[in-house]
């Protein structure tokens, strides 16, 4: 079983016991999470597809990990006008544990 979930722009393809990092959400490690923007689900025997979000479906998830990714480098130049910017960015991110993916019934 697995899905495809939405969280900060991105879609991600989660299984049961795996772990994502995703844009950075509030809450302390350890705390439950439950993610609704499910896009797609997919059980041993059927394939449920959202329009855009399947109804009634939802991923539990447990806040493993609060962080930040190592360092990129931005760099803008000009050529022939020595005009040259540098500029560090480190993303936070969420490491997320996913415990259970549910589908309700449709009505």
């Amino acid at each position: 079983m697995y899905a495809i979930i939405q969280s900060g722009g991105r879609q991600y393809k989660v299984e049961e016991g795996a772990t994502i990092k995703v844009e950075r959400l509030d809450g302390a490690r350890g705390s439950k999470v439950e993610l609704t923007d499910v896009l797609l689900v997919q059980t041993d025997d059927q394939l449920h597809t959202g329009t855009p979000q399947v109804a009634n479906a939802k991923v539990e998830a447990t806040l493993v990990d609060q962080g930040r990714t190592r360092k990129i480098i931005v760099f803008k130049t000009k050529k022939r006008k020595h005009y040259r910017r540098k500029q560090g960015h480190r993303q936070a991110f969420t490491a997320l544990r996913i415990d259970k993916i549910s589908v309700g019934t449709e009505t």
